[in-house]
C-alpha cells in the first residue's frame, strides 16, 4: 500500500498528536531508558510463549502456560491478588452480584438422579410447579439420569441466558408420576440475609453470609421488619462471612452511625488518603447493636466491625476476625479472564490496619487457624497476639489494636470438643444434608403436613436417625465417627439441617441459636441491664 506525497505531512502530524496525549495519560517518573527496559521484560515473556506456541516439539496448550505464569508472578506479591480464569470469572461475577441467571433449585445427586432439595422461593422453578424431592430426569430431551452422569456438567443444562426456555422431564416420587415442566430461566438470587427474626419481644437478630450487590437491599428489608417489630436490641451476625463489595459494607454501617461519622479510611503505595464518612440518617443509630464474629469473618465483615467498634457503637463479640484489609481492584485482562490486584490498604476509623502479615508466606497465611487453635487463642482472649504495638483510641477512649484483625469487646470461647469439630466438619462437607435429605424422602407427605413451629416444638431426632448417620458414614468412606448418637447437639444439629431443607436457612439457625454461645451470651447481658 502507498500514500499520496500530500498526506505524508497529515500522517506525521496525527502520529505526533498521538503521542503527545498518550505521553499526557501516563504518570511516569522513571526515565525513557527505564520504560524501554521494563518492555523488554515483557517482550521476553511474550517471546517465550510464541518461542513454546511455534516451535516446541509437542503440541503444548499455552494458555495454561500462561495461567501458570500469571498465578506465580501474584502469589509473589500478597494473599489476595488472584488471577481468575475464563472458565471461573462468571461464577465469580454471579458471587459478586449476587444472583446468577438458572431455574432456581438447590439438588443432590441422588441415586443416580438429580434430586430437587429445595426449590427457590420466588424463583423459576418454584412458578413452574417444582417442588422439594422432584427429580429431573431430562432437560430438552438431554439425559440427566443414570450411572453415567458428569455432576459437574449438570449446571450447564439448568442454567442459561435469562427468558430462555428449558423443557424439563420430572418424576415425582411422592405422586408417582412423570410430567414435563416448561421453565423460563430468570435472574435467581444468592441469598446474603441467611435469618433475620425477632429471638424475644426486644432482641432481633440478623445473619449476614456475604456483601454482594444486592445485600444491602437485603439486610434494610430485614432492619425494617425487625423495626416493626419495635426491637431496641440488634444481634448482627457476620461469623463466617468472608466479605465482598466495601460499597455495601459502607451502606450497613450508615444504618448504625450519625451524619458525617468517620467510617473507613483507604491508604495507597504513595501514601495518599481516602476517607469516608457516613451520608444519612440511619434506622438503627438509637438502638444497641451487637456485632458477631470469628476467626472467619473477614474483609467487609471486619470493616464493619471496626468502623461501629470505633465509634463506640454497641459491642463486638466473639473471637478475632480473619485479618484481611487489602483493597482489590479487578481488572480485564482482555479475554474474559482477570485478576484482583491488592491497589492499597484498608483502616478503621482509629488509623489501625486490619491486615495482619503474610511474610512468612501464604500457605501460612491461610493455615494460621492452626496457629491460633495450637497457642489457645481460641479458648483464651489472653492468648491473642497482634502484630501492631501501637495503642489506637475509639471515639470514647477507649483502647484498641490493629495489625491482626478486630479484637472483640467481649470474647467468647470456642467449642473446640472433639464432638463439636465433627459436627462442624460433616456440615460443611454436605454429607449430613445428603443423609437428611434420605430420610425427609422417605416420609415427605408426612413432613410437609407440618409447620415449622410444629416441627420445632414437637419433632424428636431419635436415637436410631442419628445411629443411621454414624452408620452410613462408616458405610460411606470407612470413617467411625466420634459421636454419640445421644448427644443433644448432635441431634439438634442433624434436626436443624432437616428444617434447612423443609423451611429454609432461617429455621435452621432459629433452631441452632437456641444453643448458640453468643446468642446466649447477648440475651444474658441485656437480660442483666433490667435487674
Amino acid at each position: 500500500m502507498s500514500f499520496k506525497r500530500e498526506y505524508i505531512p497529515l500522517l506525521i502530524g496525527i502520529a505526533m498528536a498521538g503521542g503527545i496525549f498518550l505521553g499526557s495519560k501516563l504518570d511516569f517518573h522513571d526515565t525513557g531508558e527505564q520504560i524501554f527496559a521494563t518492555n523488554a521484560k515483557k517482550d521476553k515473556l511474550n517471546r517465550l510463549i510464541d518461542y513454546i506456541d511455534y516451535e516446541y516439539v509437542d503440541d503444548v496448550n499455552t494458555d495454561s502456560i500462561v495461567d501458570v505464569t500469571v498465578n506465580e508472578i501474584l502469589d509473589n506479591l500478597d494473599p489476595h491478588s488472584v488471577y481468575i480464569p475464563v472458565a471461573d470469572y462468571e461464577d465469580n461475577a454471579d458471587d459478586m452480584r449476587g444472583n446468577f441467571t438458572g431455574i432456581g433449585v438447590s439438588f443432590h445427586v441422588y441415586n443416580d438422579s438429580i434430586a430437587v432439595i429445595r426449590a427457590i422461593a420466588g424463583g423459576p422453578a418454584v412458578k413452574a410447579g417444582i417442588k422439594e424431592g422432584d427429580r429431573i430426569l431430562k432437560a430438552d430431551n438431554r439425559q440427566l439420569f443414570g450411572n453415567t452422569i458428569d455432576r459437574d456438567s449438570i449446571p450447564v443444562y439448568l442454567k442459561g441466558e435469562k427468558d430462555s426456555k428449558v423443557v424439563l422431564q420430572i418424576y415425582r416420587p411422592s405422586e408417582d408420576k412423570i410430567m414435563e415442566v416448561n421453565v423460563t430461566r430468570d435472574d435467581v438470587p444468592l441469598i446474603s440475609v441467611d435469618a433475620a427474626y425477632a429471638i424475644n419481644d426486644e432482641v432481633g437478630y440478623i445473619k449476614l453470609n456475604r456483601f454482594a450487590e444486592s445485600s444491602f437491599e437485603e439486610f434494610e428489608t430485614a432492619l425494617d421488619k425487625l423495626n416493626r417489630d419495635n426491637i431496641s436490641t440488634l444481634i448482627l451476625d457476620l461469623r463466617g462471612n468472608p466479605g465482598g463489595y466495601i460499597a455495601t459494607a459502607e451502606q450497613i454501617i450508615d444504618e448504625f452511625l450519625e451524619d458525617d461519622t468517620l467510617v473507613l479510611i483507604t491508604r495507597n503505595k504513595n501514601g495518599e488518603e481516602e476517607k469516608t464518612y457516613s451520608t444519612r440518617s440511619g434506622e438503627f443509630e438509637e438502638g444497641m447493636v451487637y456485632v458477631l464474629i470469628d476467626e472467619n469473618s473477614a474483609s467487609a465483615s471486619e470493616i464493619v466491625a471496626g468502623a461501629l467498634q470505633d465509634n463506640d457503637k454497641g459491642v463486638i463479640m466473639g473471637r478475632r476476625s480473619f485479618g484481611k484489609g487489602l483493597v482489590q481492584r479487578e481488572m480485564s485482562l482482555g479475554d474474559g479472564s482477570a485478576i484482583r490486584l491488592t491497589i492499597a490498604r484498608y483502616y478503621t476509623p482509629s488509623g489501625r490496619s486490619i491486615q495482619r502479615s503474610y511474610e512468612e508466606g501464604n500457605d501460612a497465611y491461610f493455615n494460621e487457624y492452626q496457629t491460633r487453635y495450637s497457642n489457645g487463642e481460641l479458648q483464651d482472649a489472653e492468648n491473642i497476639v497482634v502484630s501492631d504495638t501501637l495503642v489506637y483510641k475509639t471515639v470514647k477512649g477507649r483502647t484498641v489494636y490493629g495489625g491482626g484483625g478486630i479484637t472483640p469487646d467481649i470474647f467468647v470461647a470456642k467449642d473446640t470438643s472433639r464432638e463439636q469439630e465433627t459436627i462442624d466438619f460433616i456440615g460443611k462437607s454436605g454429607s449430613m444434608s445428603y443423609y437428611v435429605f434420605t430420610i425427609l424422602d422417605q416420609k415427605r407427605t408426612e413432613f410437609n403436613s407440618f409447620s415449622f413451629k410444629e416441627f420445632s416444638d414437637s419433632y424428636v431426632v431419635t436415637t436410631q436417625v442419628a445411629q443411621g448417620f454414624i452408620d452410613y458414614i462408616r458405610e460411606l468412606s470407612g470413617v467411625y465417627l466420634n459421636l454419640e448418637p445421644t448427644s443433644p447437639g448432635f441431634k439438634l444439629a442433624l434436626k436443624a439441617a432437616m428444617a434447612e431443607q423443609l423451611y429454609g436457612p432461617e429455621e435452621k439457625e432459629i433452631l441452632l441459636n437456641l444453643q448458640d454461645a453468643m446468642i446466649l451470651k447477648v440475651l444474658q447481658i441485656e437480660e442483666k441491664k433490667k435487674q
